[in-house]
């Protein structure tokens, strides 16, 4: 297949060197190794579809793979060697940005803070912030449906993508890049392929939808008794403005935790808060009141009525990122403090504070030694619930006989709470097994008839969201 390829290609497409290669054979956590005798790295559609093609043809299979930022193995080869990886980075360019229509056409391989900040110099931004936005992909975050923090009022990737181009697995090119607002020729074939981790097709491009640039912010760092009162006090918070845009909730722990892990790092409130809340409102305009004034406003009655117990205000751009840092941080800070399953589960809003509290709770009750809790974005429902194994645990035996044990407890707890195993980091190879245990009999079986239909032969992303019954590249 490569020798048929290279005719094709430049010199840069085709990396056969596995020093270059190895950087990319392992999963963001550590926690999954693969192997890969070839990375390809095309850098047009045309190119994409040739190298898909030619992997049909030849049964061979082909692992996507933009910034490699996946929390639960979605971009790793497998392990056997059986796979290629096709690097979308050299598709890295930002075809059109549209100031009146608030669009842009970006390729796969941009980089979602670069898109951002061509969009900010044009007066547009892209409504989407995650701690992996420096590395991160638009393919990746589109066929992955990735959240972040301003989920609560822009929704997921797949509220903000209008078209996308992506190569099927016979090496043809799907382009729904018009961006119509109707279009009723069947099927959705855009929603497919967004959230679908590389097994339906390769994503090379989207239409993604713009909001104003920020004229002017205001973050806030707030202390609270308890979940339910932090729920409380968004509930009084949105029915009085829309211009609240994120809302974190972190428990005292997960702070001290960044602190510890952060140079430098301080805690925004003097004195001890069980919970903490990160907020932040925005405004497209510099006219009326300021949202630092508005936060300063709410807060404030919030105070005078008990509803939180302490709250600061960023007074400079500095102070607001060093806030943000303090959050983006959360996960590489839990995970220095040793093994931990970590679970991204999406619980309805309304529960989410008891969840929280009662599902740590029941973690730490069954898993003795073990300590369970949670932080995530309240707005939405999605709780990034860590359960840490007990002090001096040898890894390598936690994740290959404890983590499983505990996984399986808490997929049920979610479950039983009406919630999702996945509610932005998609199902990738960590997860599979428990979408196919808790999932009913009909998804499964759509799921996999839909893979089948698009992908009969298996070839793209195996052994990633759902498998078929027969190996990769059969006939």
């Amino acid at each position: 297949m490569l020798a048929a390829l290279a005719p094709h290609l430049d010199a840069k497409a085709i990396v056969t060197d596995l020093a270059d290669i190895d950087p990319w054979l392992h999963d963001w956590r550590g926690r999954f190794h693969g192997a890969a005798p070839a990375l390809l790295a095309p850098t047009s559609t045309a190119e994409v579809a040739l190298i898909v093609k030619a992997a049909a043809e030849h049964r061979v299979p082909l692992v996507a793979q933009g910034g490699n930022t996946s929390m639960v193995g979605g971009a790793t080869a497998p392990a056997d060697g059986s796979a290629l990886i096709l690097s979308l980075r050299r598709m890295n360019t930002i075809r059109s940005l549209d100031t009146e229509a608030g669009l842009a056409i970006a390729e796969a391989g941009v980089i979602l803070a670069d898109l951002d900040g061509t969009a900010q110099g044009q007066g547009w931004r892209f409504p989407l912030t995650l701690g992996a936005r420096g590395t991160a992909t638009i393919g990746g975050l589109v066929s992955t449906n990735a959240g972040g923090t301003q989920v609560l009022k822009f929704g997921t990737m797949r509220g903000l993508v209008a078209g996308v181009e992506a190569v099927l697995a016979d090496g043809t090119i799907h382009d729904g890049l018009s961006a119509l607002k109707k279009d009723n020729r069947g099927y959705d074939i855009d929603q497919l392929f967004i959230g679908a981790e590389g097994t339906l097709a390769i994503v090379t491009a989207a239409t993604l939808r713009l909001a104003p640039a920020i004229a002017a912010r205001g973050t806030a760092w707030v202390g609270v008794v308890s979940p339910q009162a932090a729920l409380q006090l968004l509930r009084t918070m949105q029915a009085r403005t829309d211009a609240i845009e994120s809302f974190e909730i972190l428990p005292a722990e997960s702070l001290d935790a960044a602190i510890a892990h952060l140079p430098n790092a301080r805690a925004p409130l003097a004195g001890r808060h069980p919970w903490h809340l990160l907020i932040e409102a925005t405004s497209a305009t510099t006219e009326g009141e300021s949202p630092s004034a508005l936060l300063e406003r709410l807060l404030g009655k919030a105070l005078e009525d008990g509803a939180i117990e302490d709250a600061t205000i960023a007074t400079s751009e500095a102070q607001s990122t060093a806030f943000w840092l303090l959050r983006d941080s959360l996960s590489a800070a839990e995970r220095a403090l040793g093994p931990a399953t970590q679970h991204d589960i999406s619980i309805p809003v309304e529960t989410m504070p008891r969840f929280m509290i009662e599902a740590a709770a029941a973690c730490d009750a069954r898993f003795p030694g073990t300590h369970a809790s949670g932080f995530g974005h309240l707005g939405d429902g999605n709780v990034h619930f860590h359960v840490r194994a007990a002090p001096g645990t040898d890894p390598a035996r936690w994740y290959a006989e404890d983590a499983p044990v505990v996984t399986r407890f808490v997929g049920d707890l979610v479950t039983a709470a009406g919630g999702s195993i996945s509610a932005e980091h998609g199902i990738g190879q960590m997860k599979r097994d428990e979408l196919e245990r808790l999932s009913s009999p009909a998804r499964m079986t759509a799921l996999r008839a839909i893979k089948s239909a698009l992908d009969p032969l298996g070839i793209l992303n195996p052994g990633k969201l759902v498998t078929l019954a027969r190996p990769p590249g059969a006939p």
